[in-house]
């Protein structure tokens, strides 16, 4: 199951830099998760400043 960003993303960046698969990436309205991609490791939500980040449901 894959991550998912919320709209309370700023597009700050963070997650993306702490990325190991490179899933994320910017989109138009916030950055954004490539859900093939997510290896399902967390490192983005735990890196997240504004809790954006959940598990997909």
């Amino acid at each position: 199951m894959a991550y998912v960003i919320s709209d309370e993303c700023v597009s700050c960046g963070t997650c993306a830099a702490e990325c190991p698969s490179e899933a994320i990436s910017e989109g138009a309205e916030h950055f954004e998760i490539d859900p093939d991609a997510c290896v399902d490791c967390g490192t983005c939500a735990d890196a997240c400043p504004t809790e954006a980040i959940h598990p997909a449901e």
